[in-house]
């Protein structure tokens, strides 16, 4: 009798035929019989009594203890979009397996470059072909065992395929099945290909940022991109607590245009229900005032100053009463009216000191301020070093190289960078071998351009 990751089989033949491991996989010796296992990447043995391999495992350096290390996803995404909904489940442990194109010519020709090593770390990586029905139905085993799936596919492109939400979760009734498209999965546009700076234009947010008067501006990030993952990934989760609960997966959808409007907040609502169309107001806050960017001795420097009480801490630490008494700045709306010749005020009061000067003795009178980095200077903050934003991690082929680490700590189960993002194909052999792939079929579907 042996036991397998706590599951007793009688003999290494009925161990074998349980798990369909093939001969050539791993032999171990335990108590003196063979028996044959594979050892997955993070060095755990796979193999159980109901004899299901498992595809889904930690990518190197993974520990269990992750507060999604339960979670299997599979990741057919590109771009940045879904990529980014992809990171936030791996960085908090998610065993992910990331299935690329094998046409090399698929967005990721960069593959070494700054963004991409950023966007897919803690991943396995297959190159699998989907237009071939072998290669579809290396997903759908997949999907059997798989928790989330989450795609960017123009929507009419995964119908086509065959492997759309109501397809696959006839296969897996409890997929949580994540979308993100560029205007949605129905409606118009809904076939249009997205992309963040054009729904940067058609959200609204470039009508509102730059100086007034200067033309649309885009936005120094791709805001849509971003938080559209970022979305996706939050449904995902609320969707996995649903899943507790009714025991069953459902289709989580999001798009750019929808998280580029959500985004908007209170400037949507100024229109909504206040009918007034947002101005571009430059570096300034659009109603809280005095609030933006100021000139100060030797650069600029950010002061928060909006609410009557924060006015008056700027009024005293400037030793500017008559400003606080003045009838024009009395009132917030007073301020508003007259944000132009407030602004020339507080900036002849600010041009006495320097920026590190003023940094420091506003935020010591209660009143936020605070210097304008460029990036570099960014990781040269002591605060930003202390909060350990740069990690290292090393690349096979780059090094040790530093990527952002997840903005969110949790006190007992924090999330980690574990891996670097993986080769093209890396894992696909190991893949193929835990789902059963004898070496003849393995070279079958090299030879026919399923896996690469």
């Amino acid at each position: 009798m042996l036991t397998i990751q706590g599951c007793t089989v009688e003999s290494s033949e009925r161990a074998k035929s349980h798990a369909g491991i093939s001969d050539e996989q791993k032999e171990t010796v335990d108590n003196g019989e063979k028996i044959c296992l594979y050892r997955g990447i993070a060095g755990e043995q796979i193999g159980t009594e109901a004899g299901i391999f498992q595809p889904f495992t930690h990518a190197k350096g993974g520990t269990m203890d992750m507060p999604l290390s339960h979670i299997k996803v599979i990741d057919l995404t590109r771009a940045r979009a879904g990529p980014t909904c992809v990171r936030q489940l791996a960085d908090m442990g998610a065993q992910v397996i990331k299935i690329e194109n094998p046409d090399e010519d698929d967005g990721t020709a960069n593959r070494h470059g700054f963004d991409f090593q950023n966007l897919h770390r803690n991943k396995r990586s297959m190159v699998l072909n989907l237009k071939h029905d072998l290669g579809r139905e290396i997903l759908m085993r997949l999907v059997k065992q798989a928790d989330v799936l989450v795609e960017n596919f123009r929507p009419d492109v995964k119908t086509r395929l065959g492997i759309d939400y109501p397809a696959l979760s006839q296969i897996n009734p409890r997929l949580i099945y994540a979308s993100i498209s560029g205007f949605g999965q129905t409606g118009p546009y809904r076939t249009r290909p997205g992309y963040d700076q054009i729904a940067q234009g058609m959200g609204g947010l470039m009508s509102i940022t730059g100086l007034p008067g200067q033309g649309p501006v885009r936005v120094g990030i791709p805001i849509a991109d971003l938080t559209a993952g970022i979305f996706a990934a939050q449904g995902v989760l609320v969707a996995l607590i649903e899943r507790e609960r009714s025991g069953k997966g459902q289709w989580v959808h999001t798009s750019l245009l929808e998280a580029m409007i959500e985004m908007l907040d209170f400037q949507a609502t100024r229109w909504l229900i206040g009918k007034e169309v947002p101005p571009q107001a430059g570096n300034n806050h659009p109603t809280g005032i005095p609030t933006g960017m100021f000139k100060v001795k030797d650069g600029y420097v950010n002061i928060a100053a909006s609410g009557q009480h924060m006015w008056k801490r700027l009024c005293d630490a400037l030793d500017a009463p008559e400003l606080f008494a003045d009838p024009r700045f009395d009132t917030p709306g007073k301020r508003s009216k007259n944000r132009d010749e407030l602004t020339l005020l507080l900036e002849e009061k600010l041009q006495t000191k320097g920026v590190k000067e003023w940094v420091e003795l506003l935020n010591a009178a209660g009143v936020p301020c605070g210097p304008i980095l460029s990036v570099d200077q960014v990781f040269e903050d002591e605060q930003v070093k202390h909060l350990g934003m740069a990690q290292e991690v090393q690349h096979p082929v780059l090094g040790p190289i530093q990527i952002l680490r997840a903005p969110v700590t949790l006190s007992r189960t924090p999330g980690k960078i574990v891996s670097a993002t993986p080769e093209r194909g890396e894992h696909t052999e190991e893949i193929l071998i835990e789902l059963g792939f004898t070496r003849e079929e393995r070279e079958k579907l090299r030879a026919e351009e399923v896996v690469k």
